[in-house]
């Protein structure tokens, strides 16, 4: 495996542990974050604000994952099924009961200097909203 696989392959068992330290390691500090069927999100401390986000509204595990990574190292990707509950409701999306939900979902990576300089992520929100409402 190249560094670069390593690297994703570590910043998801981190997110897998909930271990939030060690992914936020794994970051640059300027790191991009575009946010699912969102904006961009710029810094390490927004990215920790996101996190803690996640963390109360939200309890996922990522599994079956599949990291791709350019020969050169600088570009990443990866796929994986998304396992989750809705814990708290999150801004502008339905009440949170409880709610199962299992969906796949993938991102991808720019690398620099060891670390991700830009995660995008990407999931159906659609399929999101229809489990969770049903």
């Amino acid at each position: 495996m190249s560094a670069t696989t390593d690297l994703i392959r570590d910043y998801y068992a981190a997110f897998n542990r909930a271990d939030w330290e060690t992914m936020l390691g794994h970051l640059t500090e300027d790191v991009a974050h575009d946010i699912n069927q969102g904006g961009r999100e710029t810094g390490k401390a927004t990215f920790r604000a996101f996190l803690a986000r996640m963390d109360r509204c939200y309890r996922e595990r990522l599994e079956n994952i599949v990291v791709c990574a350019s020969e050169d190292g600088r570009n990443a990707s990866a796929e994986y099924v998304v396992h989750g509950q809705y814990l708290v409701a999150d801004e502008g999306l339905p009440p949170a009961r409880g709610q199962a939900y299992v969906l796949p979902g993938g991102a991808f990576f720019d690398i620099r200097d060891g670390k991700i300089a830009r995660v995008t992520n990407y999931y159906n929100l659609e399929d999101w909203i229809r489990q969770v409402s049903a």
